[in-house]
């Protein structure tokens, strides 16, 4: 069992004081992780506050069960699920995305090319389809597909072609360490400092836990249940997770004229963008996992068109 001294939070600070915490408020910490974010929200509630904290992880549902306090609320489900909250009845919404320490850090959860483990890298181990199974009968094209869009990969189809010639070998691929070397011998150049192992473990991860299909219900999510001046703020680690975060929060910072209706009102703003806030230098000296990391925070505006959560 992985305990909270072995993560680092990021932007632990930075994230609780841009949610602006109102001590009989409700708050959600759409990815529990280790809780370092909500202990530290958790601390600034009264005991009318509330904080709703959603996790897939069953090691991460363990550790916020061992929390004992009447103010959280634990949800053993994806933030997709966040629109199941009542509409209107949250007064922060906090999600850190990606994957963490723990989970890169345990071998047995097979995120990691660095240690040999099973090829899961499932984020909840109690359901769904793990990397090594889907491997075993994916087509050529779709892994190619994955790797090229979720790893911004340029050598997706020279890998995607290695893994069905060994697969067509009799050569399944069950551990990390097999597919650790098998990028090493197709990847032959690669970013100074970089593994080539880096961009394709992302993306079979992002690709097996669909989450930028989840980050996406749950942005969407967040305009139905924040309430006018509750506060999203969202920490991510790679491009493609801050893209989706930063065109969302665009998109809904502005007044959209409907074309066919000329004369008629503008659909007004839903939020109002007011930070963009990356890791200090001596965050990112003390802790390296920081350096990619960035926080975008808005504010939900008392009036604009809720768009329904798909």
């Amino acid at each position: 069992m992985d305990t909270a001294c072995t993560h680092t939070t990021v932007l632990l600070r930075e994230a609780v004081e841009a949610l602006d915490i109102q001590p009989d408020g409700t708050y959600v910490d759409a990815t529990f992780g280790r809780g370092g974010h909500s202990r530290l929200i958790l601390s600034q509630l009264s005991p009318q506050g509330r904080l709703i904290v959603f996790d897939k992880d069953p090691d991460a549902i363990a550790v916020a069960r061992s929390i004992q306090d009447p103010r959280l609320i634990i949800r053993h489900q994806g933030f997709a699920d966040l629109g199941e909250l009542a509409a209107g009845s949250v007064d922060g919404v906090l999600m850190d995305l990606g994957v963490s320490s723990p989970q890169i850090d345990t071998p047995e959860r097979g995120f990691s090319f660095r240690f040999d483990g099973p090829l899961d890298m499932r984020m909840d181990t109690t359901r769904g389809q793990s990397v090594a199974e889907w491997l075993a009968e994916a087509q050529l094209q779709h892994i190619a597909e994955v790797i090229r869009d979720y790893g911004e990969e340029r050598f997706a189809l020279q890998i995607a072609k290695a893994i069905v010639a060994r697969r067509q070998d009799g050569g399944r691929l069950d551990r990390t360490s097999e597919l650790a070397q098998l990028l090493a011998d197709t990847v032959k150049t690669r970013e100074p400092g970089k593994d080539p192992a880096t961009r394709t473990f992302q993306a079979f991860r992002i690709f097996i836990n669909a989450e930028l299909e989840e980050l996406q219900q749950a942005l969407d999510a967040s305009l139905q249940v924040l309430h006018a001046g509750g506060r999203l703020a969202v920490i991510s680690f790679h491009s493609l997770e801050d893209r989706i975060v930063k065109q969302f929060i665009a998109k809904h910072s502005r007044e959209v004229f409907d074309r066919r209706a000329p004369f008629a009102p503008p659909q007004v703003m839903a939020f109002e963008s007011i930070a963009r806030i990356k890791p200090s230098a001596p965050e990112v000296a003390a802790n390296p996992r920081a350096r990619s990391a960035m926080l975008r925070v808005a504010k939900r505006l008392a009036s604009g068109a809720v768009e329904p959560a798909r």
